[in-house]
């Protein structure tokens, strides 16, 4: 029975960046990954998301990010994943589904149906794409329209003649809505009235990732770094704004009927399809049997370190490392955070040795 020093599960960039680290220091680690082929989630991302489109990709250790352009970011970036699992020679095994991570004495051991890895330190970088979330309204089961969610969004050429109903008030949202509004009809409803920013620079950030840090080190379900950030229109979406979608946006509705939805003033907007931009919940259903949710629901981090980004060690069990979780849930955190689990494994097997 081999046991490695670690195992990473997850291949999107806070993975890859963690197993560059962990290779560069020496540790003895195998990288899991669900997925048939490099990529990550960006290669499950609907086909209109262009590099251009996208808030920002950040550099890969010893690997800059691909050029800004008009091309389709599920392929660019997912050939540069590809590229750069080859050119480092990083441990990949593929496609591996893990379903549940136990814990053996000092060990851990984690199960994909028959298939085991014993590992003394683990590295959770499966971010949050399997696990869409789509609230429950009354009556969601008797819309006779289409529902989507981020995760299976079709593209706009799929709505054209549709009335479409956008729900969410992320930047997911408002991309829908600017590639919607200049070819078909749309209604924008959020829970919460959307918060604009006027000006965003480094330091905003830094104060908007520490507030997300303060849920998960308290152990409260991390929030999104952009509901404290705030929503900003970028230039492909301003042809939308001209047309005043973002205007004419409305609270939630009460209830789904049919052939649209009903607010609770009784008021009715038809409508032929439904794009629930709503947002995603991290996938560490498989780390339930190590009991690390804290009872507020999330998972507590340790955060000693002046860089928010790079709090990764689980407070209850310190083998494992979060990459992508909380505060390091964006291409740049995750980046940190793979550093920073990297070193955190690398103090865990010395302290027990």
């Amino acid at each position: 029975m081999h046991i490695y020093d670690a195992v990473v599960i997850g291949a999107g960039q806070g993975g890859l960046s963690a197993s560059f680290h962990l290779r560069r220091l020496g540790i003895d680690h195998v990288l899991l990954d669900a997925n048939e082929r490099a990529g990550g989630a960006w290669q499950h991302r609907w086909d209109s998301l262009t590099m251009s489109d996208v808030h920002g990709v950040a550099d890969l250790p010893e690997a800059p990010a691909p050029e800004r352009d008009h091309a389709p970011a599920n392929r660019v970036v997912a050939s540069w994943f590809d590229r750069y699992e080859r050119e480092h020679d990083l441990p990949v095994v593929r496609p591996v589904l893990v379903d549940r991570v136990t814990s053996d004495g000092d060990l851990l051991i984690v199960h994909a149906g028959e298939r085991t890895w014993v590992t003394r330190t683990l590295v959770n970088a499966t971010g949050t794409w399997t696990q869409p979330f789509i609230p429950n309204y009354p009556g969601a089961e008797t819309f006779a329209g289409e529902q989507w969610h981020t995760v299976d969004y079709p593209g706009p050429e799929h709505f054209d003649g549709k009335r479409v109903l956008v729900v969410g008030g992320g930047a997911s949202a408002v991309q829908f809505l600017g590639e919607l509004a200049p070819r078909t009809d749309v209604l924008w409803v959020t829970r919460r009235e959307p918060m604009w920013r006027q000006e965003f620079d480094e330091n905003a950030g830094r104060d908007a990732i520490g507030q997300v840090l303060e849920r998960v080190r308290d152990g409260r379900p991390p929030a999104s770094v952009v509901s404290v950030t705030g929503l900003a229109l970028r230039p492909q979406e301003q042809q939308a704004a001209r047309l005043g979608v973002y205007d004419r946006r409305r609270p939630m509705f009460a209830r789904i009927e049919a052939d649209g939805v009903r607010w609770a003033d009784d008021s009715f907007e038809a409508v032929d399809a439904i794009v629930w931009a709503t947002g995603f919940r991290p996938a560490i259903r498989h780390l339930a049997p190590l009991h690390l949710r804290s009872a507020h629901g999330g998972v507590a981090l340790l955060a000693g370190s002046s860089d928010v980004q790079t709090a990764v060690t689980a407070a209850a069990d310190p083998r494992v490392q979060f990459v992508g979780y909380g505060p390091s849930a964006s291409t740049i955190g995750g980046n940190r955070a793979g550093r920073a689990a990297a070193l955190a494994v690398r103090r865990r097997l010395r302290d027990a040795a």
